[in-house]
This record gives structure tokens, sequence and C-alpha cells, in this order.
């Protein structure tokens, strides 16, 4: 399939898209000689990360068993960018980054609170690559780009509200895309658990 897919949009596609919006041609490789091109790039890099770290249903994992290393630390990798010992099971341990591993505040001693002994589960919000993102979030992602881009390369208060616009637009596509995903509903239910069953006229009728 080709990489213009309307389906999946590659990096290149989302620069594109982006460098259209601020009235710039088109590029056909990801040069970073070009400055326009490494600023919208950092950017969108920058953007995706910010998205991705308030959590979304797709990128949200409960009760992820995570095993220690030989010397008993569990190392914080770099495609997570939310980590939270599970209530579930650890509910009196709070953890925080420390010197890249896990690190527990309340563990006496001090010198050992970034050992673990056993298996720990943790919900976590995971970093995904640009290809495996949802498209919606991807249009989010790159409309905020667009928006972001705007301010750094043009300066046009017209251009910037536009683009705006959209970026409200595309964030409520994904808020939307969020909901339906996770079927939420309003009274909420356990985490990492789904109990929504919506009315099915048939099983009514059916006798």
């Amino acid at each position: 399939m080709s990489s213009s897919s309307i389906s999946r949009l590659t990096e290149l596609n989302a620069i594109n898209e982006v460098l259209a919006a601020v009235g710039q041609a088109p590029v056909t490789t990801l040069d970073q000689t070009n400055p326009d091109v490494s600023i919208i790039q950092q950017t969108l890099k920058s953007v995706s990360r910010e998205v991705q770290s308030e959590g979304w249903h797709y990128n949200k994992e409960y009760n992820y068993k995570l095993t220690p290393q030989s010397d008993k630390t569990i190392p914080i990798t770099d495609n997570m960018l939310q980590v939270d010992l599970s209530q579930k099971y650890h509910g009196s341990k709070d953890v925080v980054r420390r010197n890249g591993n896990l690190y527990d505040k309340w563990k006496e001693p001090r010198e050992d609170a970034d050992k673990f002994d056993g298996d720990v589960y943790a919900d976590i919000v995971w970093y995904f690559d640009w290809l495996d993102l949802p498209v919606s979030i991807q249009d989010y992602i790159i409309a905020r780009t667009c928006t972001i881009s705007s301010t750094r390369l043009v300066g046009d208060p017209a251009q910037y509200q536009i683009l705006q616009q959209s970026e409200a637009s595309k964030r409520a596509n994904a808020l939307e895309y969020d909901c339906n995903q996770a079927d939420y509903t309003f009274f909420g239910h356990p985490e990492g658990e789904n109990y929504y069953i919506s009315y099915q006229p048939y099983k009514a009728l059916y006798r």
C-alpha cells in the first residue's frame, strides 16, 4: 500500500500537511538542513509526546506486570510516559521516578527504596511511534503542530486563529474516538474493565 494512503499518514505526510497549513511548499524527504522542516519535525515529535502523555484509551494499560532486574531495580523505559503502581495490588506503595528507576517514597530503609523483591503491577501510559497512533490522534497532533508552527514560522494572527479553530475540532474528534473506544459510562466502571452492555431490542423480542 502506498505511504500516501488516506487511512494512515507517514511522518513525511504529516510534515507536508503542516507545511501546507503555514503556506510552505511540500518536501519529498525529511531534510534536516531545511530549517522549516527541522522545526516542524521537532515540533511534531514534541506535540506527539505531549498529547500522548494525557493518557488515552489506546495507550493506557492497567495491572501491567513489571519484573525486577538482577539488582532488584525496575527501570522506567523511554516509552513509559506515566507509571503508577496498581491500587488493586499495591495500595500501600507510592512510587515516583528516581535515577531512571521506580522508587517507593514510603519504603524503609531509604537506601533500598528503589529495590523490589518481586513482580509489581503498574498502570502505565505508553508512548507510541507515529505509525502506531490511531488516525484521529494523528489528526489532532498534526492540527496542534500546525497551530504552534504558525506562531514560530509565520506569526500571522489571522492564520493562527483559523488553525486554532481546526485544532479544537480535531481534539473534539479525538475525544469522541476515545470515548467510543473505551465505552465509558456516566457511572463509570473499574479501571481496565467494562461493564457496559447496550440495550438490544432483539433480546426482548426473542422468545
